[in-house]
């Protein structure tokens, strides 16, 4: 750990902001792998509702299509 090599065991600045710079690299570098993860889930969900109401909206339109004859007199 950097505090060993201050003398008399003190924390200094530069201990701390390495510290909190490691931490932070280390958070990006998560944000960073579960938001590409978001994303693809993302997008398959909004192709599956689409493709779901397409098909449902195709099956509806069938159940309530007009059938218009035309007859010759």
């Amino acid at each position: 750990m950097a505090a060993t090599d201050a003398p008399h065991g003190r924390i200094t600045r530069d201990d701390l902001e390495n510290k909190l710079r490691e931490l932070e690299g280390d958070a990006r570098d998560q944000v960073a792998s579960v938001r590409s993860t978001v994303v693809t889930a993302g997008i398959v969900a909004a192709l599956v509702l689409l493709l779901l109401a397409y098909l449902l909206g195709r099956r509806k339109g069938a159940h309530r299509s007009t059938v218009v004859e035309i007859r010759r007199v």
